[in-house]
Parts: structure tokens; sequence; C-alpha cells
């Protein structure tokens, strides 16, 4: 799976699961600042993630990613 269907599967669940505004999801947008995604959503999408690429996240991964880009470079990485 290359990035940009990483990139389309983790827009679509952020926006149907989440309730996300398509409008705020860009690669520099931050995940709590700018998508306001919290730390009970933080669960939410470590599950969401388990369900659609087969392997879980930990909370803590959390502390170190601050933008969508850089989640969707977690997930590539892991995938890899």
């Amino acid at each position: 799976m290359n990035r940009g269907e990483i990139e389309a599967k983790v827009r679509a669940f952020l926006i149907e699961e989440l309730e996300i505004d398509e409008d705020k999801i860009f690669p520099e947008s931050r995940l709590k600042e700018d998508m306001g995604i919290d730390s009970l959503e933080v669960v939410d999408v470590v599950v969401l993630v388990e369900e659609n690429f087969g392997f879980k996240l930990e909370a803590s991964d959390f502390r170190t990613i601050k933008t969508f880009d850089e989640f969707l470079g977690v997930i590539e990485n892991k995938m890899n």
C-alpha cells in the first residue's frame, strides 16, 4: 500500500468515524489543535488503525506525532 492509499483510508475514517471536517485535514494540520483530536479520540484512532491496517499503535506513539503528515509517516513505516 502506497502513501496515497494510506492517506485515503485515514482521511475516510477520520471524516466518517470521528466526524472531522474534511476542510481541516491537510499534511500540516496538527492533530490536537487543528483537527480537534483529544486524548479520548486517540483511543478510537488506535482502534481504527488496527481495523484498517492490521497493526496496533500505542497511545504513547501519539506523544511524538503532531501533524497529519507525521501520523501518515508512522503508519507507512509500520507497514513496511
